[in-house]
């Protein structure tokens, strides 16, 4: 009796101790999917990240929160998307109100501990590199691998949004919506070629500060030219002095310049709300009287813009929808 006691003493005090080492190893970031599912190393803005193949609770940030909603990743968190809500479909938008909120617009607006109860094994981070030294990426780090996937210039949502899928293991989802995005933007470009390649395009963006008396003139590649340009718009010129991201393709001129910026455009963009109406930042040029002597102005080629902050290929359908309306005026004889 006493050597069977002693046994099984032993076998409870062996388990105990297994288990106290088993937790401590258990520190190093480890996945919900287990530490023995297959992983890859991906690059990322954040370095070479070791990553699982097959992501199962992903948390998404910024700009990965639409890209993998569509994508349908496995999402258990996101950060809020304000700005993208006009643009969701009826199911993305139903999926993303009932998504845990773990961050908020800002990037300093990340909850940790939010994002640590979500049990995430992957947390793709959308955000500008600048951006990231308002994150604590080394404190998720303790919590899941974290692939960084920020934007750089605004027309690079394509790559961007197909990088945050491939990271969340969801390139189907991608695929699919960006080959139908190609096949209207295809047609769209076919309706138009006869009138839109020809024309000299300028653009007035929503970003203008009036308290400072300038206004946002967007080049090729900005928020409110890109999709245009896939059906054929030909956006002349270029900023003075690049300033990284965005500011490689728009620029803040006072108002006064605006004759000596649209002088050479045959037709004038400009960029309003989802619902149609004017930002207080293109009012402004609007209601200029140097407006109204501009020779787009004057011949009646001006053409407004809705959803031009579209960051992803479903979001996009609906701004070539817009383009389109838009554009139509340029077929009528």
């Amino acid at each position: 009796m006493t050597v069977t006691r002693k046994t099984r003493l032993a076998a409870a005090a062996l388990a105990v101790a297994l288990t106290v080492v088993a937790g401590c190893g258990s520190g190093d970031a480890q996945s919900s999917s287990g530490s023995d599912a297959p992983t890859r190393v991906f690059a990322a803005d954040n370095g070479e990240i070791k990553i699982p193949v097959k992501p199962k609770r992903v948390i998404a940030t910024g700009y990965a929160v639409p890209a993998l909603l569509e994508a349908k990743a496995p999402l258990v968190g996101i950060s809020t998307w304000k700005r993208g809500l006009p643009m969701m479909t009826t199911e993305d938008r139903k999926k993303y109100d009932e998504l845990p909120k773990v961050a908020g617009e800002q990037a300093a607006e990340t909850n940790y501990e939010a994002i640590a109860q979500a049990d995430p094994d992957l947390i793709v981070i959308g955000v500008p590199k600048p951006v990231l030294a308002d994150i604590d990426v080394k404190r998720l780090q303790e919590i899941a691998p974290v692939v960084a996937i920020g934007p750089s210039v605004p027309s690079a949502w394509r790559e961007l949004s197909r990088k945050q899928s491939d990271a969340a293991g969801a390139l189907a989802g991608f695929d699919a919506a960006r080959q139908e995005y190609e096949v209207k933007a295809k047609q769209l470009a076919d309706k138009y070629k006869a009138v839109l390649p020809q024309l000299k395009l300028g653009h007035v963006g929503a970003y203008g500060e009036v308290a400072k008396g300038n206004f946002q003139r967007e080049f090729k590649d900005s928020w409110g030219t890109n999709v245009a340009q896939d059906i054929g718009a030909n956006y002349f010129g270029q900023v003075k002095v690049k300033g990284g991201g965005s500011k490689d393709v728009s620029e803040y001129p006072s108002i006064e310049e605006l004759p000596t910026a649209f002088a050479q455009a045959d037709a004038i963009t400009y960029s309003v709300k989802p619902d149609g109406s004017v930002p207080p930042a293109v009012k402004y040029v609007l209601d200029s009287p140097l407006w109204k002597e501009l020779p787009a102005v004057k011949a009646g080629k001006t053409f407004a813009f809705r959803y031009t902050e579209a960051a992803t290929y479903r979001a996009a359908m609906k701004t070539l929808d817009a383009v389109d309306q838009a554009f139509a005026p340029l077929l009528k004889k």
